[in-house]
């Protein structure tokens, strides 16, 4: 599992297979879905699949809704 996190985007990905994987691999759907969250915290969490398998999630509005500890071991890429 590996996580890349862009503070400029609030943006932060979870990559849940060692492969790495492109946007022209996500082949069977990228499926938004609507997150119960806090009051006051806002997000959008975004499944990706390949071959009928979750390869990928990504948080938007991640500072609210991932723990401080995850985003600060992230690898950034936005520095």
């Amino acid at each position: 599992m590996r996580v890349t996190y862009d503070a400029e985007a609030d943006a932060a990905y979870i990559s849940l297979t060692d492969h790495d994987i492109t946007d022209n691999d996500i082949t069977d759907i990228r499926q938004n879905l609507e997150c119960p969250t806090p009051r006051g915290a806002a997000g959008e969490v975004i499944m990706d699949w390949k071959d009928g398998r979750l390869v990928g999630v990504e948080v938007l509005g991640a500072s609210d809704l991932l723990h401080d500890d995850l985003l600060a071991a992230a690898q950034r890429i936005d520095e």
